[in-house]
């Protein structure tokens, strides 16, 4: 096939994490005979220094002609003034809305050769495999902001979190879709004691799943006891769909049990075309642009290249050449190949650059 990609390396880890995922997704068009054709944009921090704008006029119209999106990170302490009107951050806010993708899904497994690397104990880490559905284009994040003066007496601050039964309904769906093609589980997490948004939440998940997914189980789950539970029983989890704030906050947690945030990959998915075409898509690893190992070299790209992966599924249908990656992945850190993130499992120390090398190699020497 031939597929058009923008990528956007971003700030700090980005293009470095961004180039092992390039050199993995260059291994599978190799020796798959595809075509991938690549274009650089800039977004964050970088766009902000070269044009003033997080998200210049030319990566808008680079990321609409795209088939897919391939993101490293954006941000950084030298963009980092609370008090200024423009922020990377709202680059990749404003990306997720212009694209019309509002779900995104984080998948946390844990690897049977990083085990060590993780806080929790051995014995409950067995069996985790679990998906988590992210609400990415609604709550608070995109709510309306406030600050004002309070007659000298200080300030006072306000954002607003609203969700229409839309936007609850078709991520629900989305996860749903997920679960019946798991185990069949599916936790929805709210805050439904306190927050109106989460009884309406509650309220159109359990319909929505209740009439049109009868053959999954439903649960309902607070948000602090979520969090309680990735911890203390996580392998009870299977798929879990939660508004955009929970779900930002949750999956950091939920990283721990992988061994590093740096492993972790991530796809904001919109609806799919009803013809059959690619269906586009950001892929991007879940960790932030880390300024503090910017440059030396350390940083783990096996969450940009896992993103890769899902890009090949997701957006091209490409399943064998995703599995590819995926096992490439896989056997890397089953020889022993670690970066300092995961070197307490134990394992030869590597680079940046080395581990890329690592996986694009076991994909063109695959069998």
């Amino acid at each position: 096939m031939r597929a058009m990609i923008a990528v956007l390396p971003g700030d700090g880890i980005g293009p470095e994490v961004i180039t092992e995922a390039l050199r993995v997704l260059a291994a599978v068009a190799h020796r798959q005979g595809h075509t991938f054709d690549t274009h650089l944009g800039l977004v964050g921090g970088c766009a902000i220094d070269a044009t003033g704008e997080p998200l210049p006029d030319e990566t808008r119209a680079l990321c609409r002609e795209a088939d897919a999106v391939l993101l490293g990170a954006v941000g950084g302490p030298r963009w980092d003034d609370p008090a200024a009107t423009v922020r990377p951050e709202q680059g990749l806010l404003a990306l997720r809305q212009m694209l019309g993708l509002y779900a995104n899904l984080r998948p946390v497994a844990v690897h049977d050769a990083l085990v060590a690397a993780s806080p929790l104990r051995a014995e409950r880490l067995a069996g985790v495999d679990i998906l988590v559905v992210r609400e990415l284009t609604g709550g608070i994040y995109f709510g309306e902001r406030r600050r004002e003066m309070l007659n000298g007496k200080g300030e006072r601050a306000s954002d607003l979190c609203t969700y229409t039964t839309t936007e609850i309904e078709r991520v629900v769906r989305v996860a749903a879709r997920l679960a019946r093609a798991r185990r069949g589980r599916l936790a929805s997490v709210d805050k439904a004691n306190v927050l109106e948004t989460s009884r309406l939440w509650r309220q159109v998940a359990t319909r929505v799943v209740q009439n049109e997914f009868p053959d999954v189980r439903l649960t309902h789950v607070l948000v602090d006891a979520c969090a309680m539970q990735l911890l203390r029983a996580p392998a009870d989890f299977d798929v879990i769909v939660t508004e955009n704030m929970f779900g930002d906050i949750l999956t950091d947690e939920a990283s721990m049990l992988a061994g590093s945030i740096g492993l972790l990959p991530s796809a904001s998915l919109g609806d799919a075309p009803s013809d059959g075409r690619v269906h586009p898509g950001m892929y991007e690893p879940i960790h932030g642009s880390a300024p503090d190992i910017a440059g030396h070299g350390i940083a783990n790209p096996l969450g940009a290249i896992a993103s890769v992966a899902m890009m090949l599924r997701h957006s091209f249908g490409l399943l064998d050449e995703a599995r590819a990656v995926d096992d490439a992945l896989s056997a890397t850190l089953t020889a022993g190949w670690r970066t300092a993130d995961i070197q307490a499992a134990g394992g030869q120390l590597c680079s940046t650059s080395e581990m890329g090398a690592q996986v694009a190699q076991r994909i063109t020497m695959a069998r």
